[in-house]
């Protein structure tokens, strides 16, 4: 087999992996240290010092225990805080129980979609037809020009909206906040396409999520319009780039492990175990935010009232006591009881979405490509003081061939 190379930004050329045993650097974990050793790591994040909880089973006590770290906590559950971005709180994300509980319900039939027959055909059929039209070019790069387009195209069809409103969503790029010089002028078109889209929706009901917010009641009355936005705000901002960077990185780990694709592509059983394997190894959110509303402490590290710690999915998810040999992608894991769609009351409710896109794109890619070159690549890093971590590409330029 052969194992290709990606130049990095600093401009090393190091081998992606090969079956088995991690070689990559970028591939190994870097919480590694200070989880074995004292299960904390501090780090610096845009002027505010965190402590961010490693350990496997002390993230998962974490994320159950809303009363101590809490999420009702308006623009801070993400990290770094989003008060500059945005003017409403993000639902149900930004609450805790029973709101959460209220709020998740309401929305939970919209999420769950992904789970018919019928929208599994859907999905394959707008995943097949991608690469079947980049298989037709010379070179298709991969973020921008497959792994966007696929993820507005299919929310689209989880909100049950046209075609062409996925076209305004390409145009934010890969972060609806993040993907270019100001976040505070991404922010606001943002909210201003929400509140126009809400508005015209109320207009002329259909069968958009627009149309669902108007229609919604929680405890027995109507949402307001701030929680409409901020239920909206959350859709198109959550599991964007998390989706793009998981594709991205699918498509690279089959483009230089081809014998993997062929032998598990057309097994469901062997397709649902791969994702499961992969959204582990790749962990697309790193972490997420908790507000303390109380003194408490994170392993050894003093928490005042009112700060905030990070839960550390990517460093739960190679927890060696948890998972034998974490560094290793074996597609056949099982069990696989990873963390990387969150954990206790706050799971992610786009998991369901997002694993029926990587399901069906495992699956199309077996299906319609013959084989996947790797043309260029440069890879995309999240940096701190206190580590490094390789995340997904911003670029990566493939060459595809009809089977």
């Amino acid at each position: 087999m052969t194992v290709s190379s990606q130049k990095t930004p600093d401009g090393d050329k190091r081998p992606i992996c090969e079956t088995g045993v991690m070689t990559d650097p970028d591939l190994a974990d870097p919480f590694r240290a200070p989880r074995t050793s004292s299960g904390v790591l501090t780090a610096d994040f845009g002027g505010e010092t965190l402590p961010m909880i490693l350990g496997y089973t002390a993230v998962r006590e974490a994320a159950r225990d809303w009363a101590i770290y809490s999420s009702d906590a308006p623009f801070r559950v993400p990290i770094p805080s989003e008060e500059a971005v945005r003017t409403v709180r993000q639902l149900p994300i930004e609450s805790d129980p029973p709101v959460h509980t209220a709020f998740r319900r309401l929305l939970e039939p919209v999420f769950h979609r992904p789970r018919s027959t019928d929208y599994q055909q859907r999905l394959d059929r707008l995943i097949g037809e991608l690469l079947e039209d980049a298989a037709t070019k010379a070179e298709v790069e991969i973020v921008r020009d497959f792994a966007l387009p696929l993820q507005s195209l299919a929310l689209a069809m989880l909100l049950g909206m046209p075609k062409d409103a996925a076209e305004i969503w390409i145009s934010w790029g890969t972060h609806v906040f993040h993907d270019g010089p100001d976040s505070r002028a991404k922010g606001n078109v943002l909210d201003h396409y929400i509140r126009e889209t809400l508005t015209s929706a109320a207009a002329s009901l259909g069968e958009d999520v627009f149309s669902f917010l108007h229609a919604a009641t929680v405890d027995g009355r109507a949402l307001t319009t701030d929680e409409k936005v901020g239920i909206a705000n959350l859709v198109f901002a959550g599991g964007r780039d998390t989706i793009i960077n998981a594709v991205s990185r699918v498509i690279a780990h089959f483009a230089d492990h081809p014998e993997d694709l062929s032998v598990i592509a057309t097994d469901a059983a062997r397709v649902n175990l791969a994702v499961e394997e992969m959204v582990r190894v790749i962990s697309p959110l790193t972490h997420i935010g908790r507000v303390c509303p109380a003194p408490t402490t994170a392993g050894d590290v003093n928490v005042p009232a009112d700060g905030r710690v990070s839960l550390c999915w990517a460093s739960a998810n190679r927890d060696e006591q948890v998972f034998e040999a974490p560094d290793e992608v074996r597609l056949a894991r099982s069990p696989n009881p990873h963390v990387a769609f969150g954990s206790g009351p706050h799971t992610c409710l786009g998991a369901t979405q997002a694993r029926a896109i990587l399901r069906s794109l495992i699956r199309m890619l077996g299906e319609r490509t013959g084989g996947i070159e790797i043309l260029s690549a440069v890879r995309q890093y999240e940096v701190t003081p206190a580590y490094r971590r390789w995340v997904g590409f911003e670029a990566l330029t493939v060459r595809f061939t009809a089977p």
